[in-house]
């Protein structure tokens, strides 16, 4: 009789358990929108080869897309909107996960294309952009930040993740483009030393486009 109790116990336990995590997994489900996905590769297949003035390559945008999504981020911030080539990946991915991207450029030229293409692709309702000089716009930023993109003037790099750090999320991910082992610009060697030099976060790189570091926030200290 208590060997049957026990088997009992056994599988409703299971069962709960089953129902518990299904109900989790469900609710971390990405959002899904059809109509925005096939607009936005439209748009992106439509710009592949006449993306220039300081935008990123394709292989790049997809990284940020995957390392959002996977990631579940919702509060992204960018630093060099230029265009919004990097922005429409970010936004797109951001679609998925219910989130935001605020992004910051100084010319106001590109600022003025960057909010076209936004529209065109489908993504301004997910995007914040914002015309100024990220030097003093980003200091101003309130956490909680969970995804970073950095990809204005390399000189200041160092700079803007000392502001935006003590913001981001444990678990929070800071990139930064044009990272690359073998030709570091100017102020790229200074970042690169500082973040390699962090206990509170684990650097990797990636080089199959510009050159991004991949920098996430293991713990607040």
């Amino acid at each position: 009789m208590k060997i049957k109790i026990l088997i009992y116990n056994h599988l409703f336990f299971s069962v709960l358990c089953i129902v518990f995590f299904s109900q989790v997994a469900f609710s971390q489900n990405f959002l899904e929108n059809p109509e925005l996905d096939k607009k936005v590769k439209a748009f992106l297949s439509d710009k592949r080869y006449s993306w220039r003035d300081m935008n990123v390559p394709a292989s790049d945008g997809q990284l940020l897309f995957d390392i959002i999504v996977e990631n579940g981020y919702k509060n992204a911030v960018e630093i060099g909107t230029s265009t919004g080539h990097s922005g429409v990946w970010i936004a797109w991915a951001l679609s998925k996960t219910g989130g935001k991207l605020i992004t910051f450029e100084i010319d106001e030229q590109r600022y003025k294309e960057a909010l076209a293409n936004f529209k065109e692709a489908g993504v301004s309702e997910y995007v914040d952009a914002r015309l100024g000089d990220a030097h003093k716009l980003v200091p101003r930023l309130k956490g909680p930040i969970d995804f970073v993109f950095s990809d204005a003037d390399k000189t200041w790099y160092k700079n803007y993740f000392i502001d935006i750090a003590p913001k981001m999320k444990v678990g929070g991910c800071f990139t930064a483009h044009n990272i690359s082992m073998g030709r570091r610009q100017s102020g790229i060697s200074e970042f690169v030393e500082y973040i390699e030099s962090l206990s509170n976060f684990k650097t990797t790189y990636n080089n199959q486009g510009g050159g991004v570091s991949i920098s996430y926030k293991t713990s607040d200290k």
